[in-house]
Protein backbone atom coordinates (compact mmCIF):
# COMPACT_ATOMS: atom_id res chain seq x y z
CA UNK A 1 0.00 0.00 0.00
CA UNK A 2 1.15 3.66 -1.05
CA UNK A 3 -0.35 7.28 -0.67
CA UNK A 4 0.93 8.89 -3.59
CA UNK A 5 0.33 12.43 -4.36
CA UNK A 6 1.84 13.70 -7.77
CA UNK A 7 2.19 17.45 -8.62
CA UNK A 8 -0.93 18.36 -6.52
CA UNK A 9 -1.70 21.96 -6.10
CA UNK A 10 -4.00 23.49 -3.28
CA UNK A 11 -5.93 26.75 -2.86
CA UNK A 12 -7.77 28.63 -0.08
CA UNK A 13 -10.52 31.89 -0.88
CA UNK A 14 -9.53 30.94 -4.65
CA UNK A 15 -6.06 31.71 -4.15
CA UNK A 16 -3.30 29.13 -4.96
CA UNK A 17 -1.21 27.95 -1.84
CA UNK A 18 0.47 25.25 -3.15
CA UNK A 19 1.32 23.64 -6.36
CA UNK A 20 3.50 20.91 -7.65
CA UNK A 21 3.70 19.20 -4.92
CA UNK A 22 4.79 15.40 -4.48
CA UNK A 23 5.09 12.59 -2.31
CA UNK A 24 4.91 8.82 -1.61
CA UNK A 25 4.20 7.38 1.54
CA UNK A 26 4.49 3.21 1.56
CA UNK A 27 2.77 1.47 4.14
CA UNK A 28 4.32 1.86 7.92
CA UNK A 29 5.63 4.75 6.99
CA UNK A 30 4.90 8.40 8.32
CA UNK A 31 4.98 11.78 6.27
CA UNK A 32 5.73 15.26 8.81
CA UNK A 33 3.61 18.15 6.79
CA UNK A 34 5.81 21.66 8.40
CA UNK A 35 5.82 24.56 7.20
CA UNK A 36 4.68 28.61 8.77
CA UNK A 37 0.85 29.06 9.55
CA UNK A 38 -0.68 29.68 6.42
CA UNK A 39 1.12 27.48 4.14
CA UNK A 40 -1.08 25.13 3.26
CA UNK A 41 -0.61 22.59 5.44
CA UNK A 42 -4.34 21.60 7.07
CA UNK A 43 -5.38 22.19 3.33
CA UNK A 44 -3.00 19.88 1.79
CA UNK A 45 -4.47 17.20 4.79
CA UNK A 46 -8.32 17.71 3.68
CA UNK A 47 -7.65 17.42 0.08
CA UNK A 48 -6.11 13.60 0.83
CA UNK A 49 -9.89 13.43 3.04
CA UNK A 50 -11.76 14.42 0.07
CA UNK A 51 -12.92 17.34 2.19
CA UNK A 52 -11.54 20.14 -0.52
CA UNK A 53 -10.99 19.46 -4.36
CA UNK A 54 -7.03 19.66 -5.42
CA UNK A 55 -6.26 22.50 -7.73
CA UNK A 56 -4.32 20.67 -9.65
CA UNK A 57 -2.70 17.52 -9.40
CA UNK A 58 -3.59 13.65 -8.45
CA UNK A 59 -3.37 12.08 -5.32
CA UNK A 60 -4.14 8.09 -4.93
CA UNK A 61 -4.05 5.20 -2.92
CA UNK A 62 -2.45 2.07 -4.55
CA UNK A 63 -3.32 -1.38 -3.72
CA UNK A 64 -5.26 -0.33 -0.13
CA UNK A 65 -7.06 -3.07 1.51
CA UNK A 66 -9.84 -4.25 -0.31
CA UNK A 67 -12.65 -3.04 2.11
CA UNK A 68 -12.56 0.84 1.35
CA UNK A 69 -13.49 1.43 -2.49
CA UNK A 70 -11.87 5.16 -1.87
CA UNK A 71 -8.82 6.84 -0.76
CA UNK A 72 -11.28 8.96 1.21
CA UNK A 73 -12.97 5.82 2.87
CA UNK A 74 -9.84 4.21 3.67
CA UNK A 75 -9.12 7.52 5.96
CA UNK A 76 -9.39 8.76 9.06
CA UNK A 77 -9.18 12.76 9.07
CA UNK A 78 -8.36 14.05 13.29
CA UNK A 79 -8.57 18.17 12.67
CA UNK A 80 -8.70 20.85 14.95
CA UNK A 81 -12.15 20.17 16.00
CA UNK A 82 -12.77 16.96 17.45
CA UNK A 83 -16.17 16.32 15.59
CA UNK A 84 -18.09 15.14 18.72
CA UNK A 85 -21.56 16.28 19.79
CA UNK A 86 -21.38 17.98 22.66
CA UNK A 87 -24.29 17.36 24.42
CA UNK A 88 -23.69 13.43 23.85
CA UNK A 89 -21.67 11.96 26.41
CA UNK A 90 -18.41 10.55 25.39
CA UNK A 91 -19.78 6.78 25.14
CA UNK A 92 -22.71 7.84 23.12
CA UNK A 93 -20.62 10.12 21.08
CA UNK A 94 -17.80 7.06 19.98
CA UNK A 95 -20.49 4.60 19.71
CA UNK A 96 -22.29 6.83 16.98
CA UNK A 97 -18.62 6.57 15.35
CA UNK A 98 -18.10 2.82 15.53
CA UNK A 99 -21.48 2.35 14.28
CA UNK A 100 -21.03 5.01 11.43
CA UNK A 101 -17.28 3.76 10.30
CA UNK A 102 -17.67 -0.05 11.44
CA UNK A 103 -15.51 -1.45 14.19
CA UNK A 104 -11.97 -1.72 14.57
CA UNK A 105 -9.29 -3.64 16.24
CA UNK A 106 -10.13 -1.89 19.65
CA UNK A 107 -13.71 -2.20 21.39
CA UNK A 108 -14.83 1.18 22.98
CA UNK A 109 -13.50 -0.06 26.54
CA UNK A 110 -10.39 -0.99 25.06
CA UNK A 111 -9.83 2.59 23.58
CA UNK A 112 -10.84 4.58 26.55
CA UNK A 113 -8.86 2.71 28.60
CA UNK A 114 -5.91 3.53 26.32
CA UNK A 115 -6.29 7.45 26.62
CA UNK A 116 -7.53 6.79 30.28
CA UNK A 117 -10.78 7.90 29.80
CA UNK A 118 -12.63 5.30 31.12
CA UNK A 119 -13.97 6.69 34.15
CA UNK A 120 -15.74 9.69 32.65
CA UNK A 121 -16.73 8.00 29.78
CA UNK A 122 -21.11 9.14 30.89
CA UNK A 123 -20.00 12.82 30.88
CA UNK A 124 -21.16 15.31 28.30
CA UNK A 125 -18.22 15.51 25.97
CA UNK A 126 -18.91 19.42 26.19
CA UNK A 127 -17.88 19.20 29.62
CA UNK A 128 -14.67 17.69 29.55
CA UNK A 129 -11.05 19.50 29.28
CA UNK A 130 -9.17 20.63 26.28
CA UNK A 131 -6.81 17.54 26.77
CA UNK A 132 -9.63 15.59 27.25
CA UNK A 133 -11.42 15.98 24.45
CA UNK A 134 -8.12 15.72 22.24
CA UNK A 135 -7.52 12.08 23.93
CA UNK A 136 -11.35 11.32 22.88
CA UNK A 137 -10.93 12.27 19.71
CA UNK A 138 -7.45 9.89 19.65
CA UNK A 139 -10.02 7.12 20.81
CA UNK A 140 -12.16 7.56 17.77
CA UNK A 141 -9.06 6.58 15.68
CA UNK A 142 -8.59 3.61 17.89
CA UNK A 143 -12.47 1.78 17.50
CA UNK A 144 -12.68 1.59 13.54
CA UNK A 145 -9.91 0.44 11.46
CA UNK A 146 -8.66 2.81 8.73
CA UNK A 147 -5.13 2.50 6.94
CA UNK A 148 -4.65 6.38 6.58
CA UNK A 149 -4.92 8.44 9.77
CA UNK A 150 -4.49 12.39 8.71
CA UNK A 151 -3.79 14.48 11.56
CA UNK A 152 -3.85 17.78 12.14
CA UNK A 153 -1.62 19.39 14.92
CA UNK A 154 -2.51 16.12 17.13
CA UNK A 155 -1.00 17.27 19.63
CA UNK A 156 -2.82 20.21 20.72
CA UNK A 157 -3.91 20.29 24.34
CA UNK A 158 -1.85 17.45 25.10
CA UNK A 159 0.36 17.14 28.31
CA UNK A 160 3.37 15.94 28.15
CA UNK A 161 1.96 11.96 29.19
CA UNK A 162 -0.33 11.89 26.76
CA UNK A 163 2.10 13.00 24.18
CA UNK A 164 3.92 10.28 25.19
CA UNK A 165 0.92 7.61 25.20
CA UNK A 166 -0.52 9.33 21.75
CA UNK A 167 3.14 8.86 20.38
CA UNK A 168 2.75 4.65 21.40
CA UNK A 169 -0.06 4.44 19.46
CA UNK A 170 0.86 6.24 16.35
CA UNK A 171 3.93 3.40 16.24
CA UNK A 172 1.26 0.72 16.72
CA UNK A 173 -0.73 1.66 13.45
CA UNK A 174 2.35 1.90 12.22
CA UNK A 175 3.60 -1.40 12.85
CA UNK A 176 0.67 -2.71 11.40
CA UNK A 177 1.28 -1.32 8.07
CA UNK A 178 -0.59 1.91 8.51
CA UNK A 179 -0.03 5.22 6.96
CA UNK A 180 0.09 8.47 8.54
CA UNK A 181 0.46 11.90 7.06
CA UNK A 182 0.70 14.86 9.49
CA UNK A 183 0.35 18.22 10.06
CA UNK A 184 2.53 19.66 12.35
CA UNK A 185 4.55 22.39 14.11
CA UNK A 186 5.91 19.85 17.17
CA UNK A 187 7.82 16.53 17.00
CA UNK A 188 5.82 13.93 17.71
CA UNK A 189 8.15 10.76 18.27
CA UNK A 190 8.05 9.20 14.67
CA UNK A 191 10.34 8.04 12.49
CA UNK A 192 9.27 10.18 9.52
CA UNK A 193 9.81 12.11 6.13
CA UNK A 194 9.55 15.72 6.37
CA UNK A 195 7.24 17.34 3.71
CA UNK A 196 8.06 21.41 3.77
CA UNK A 197 5.74 24.12 2.90
CA UNK A 198 6.34 27.46 2.38
CA UNK A 199 5.16 30.91 3.43
CA UNK A 200 1.74 31.73 1.34
CA UNK A 201 1.33 33.30 -1.69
Amino acid sequence: MRLVGENVGGERGGERIFSRLGFTVSAGNALLVTGPNGAGKSTLLRIIAGLLVQAEGTIRLETPPTTFETLAAATHYLGHLNAMKPVLSLDENLRFWRSFNGTGRCSIDEALELVNLAVIRHLPFGYLSTGQKRRAAIARLLISDRPLWLLDEPTAGLDKTSETQFTGLMQKHLAGGGIIVAATHLPLGLAAMELSLGTSA
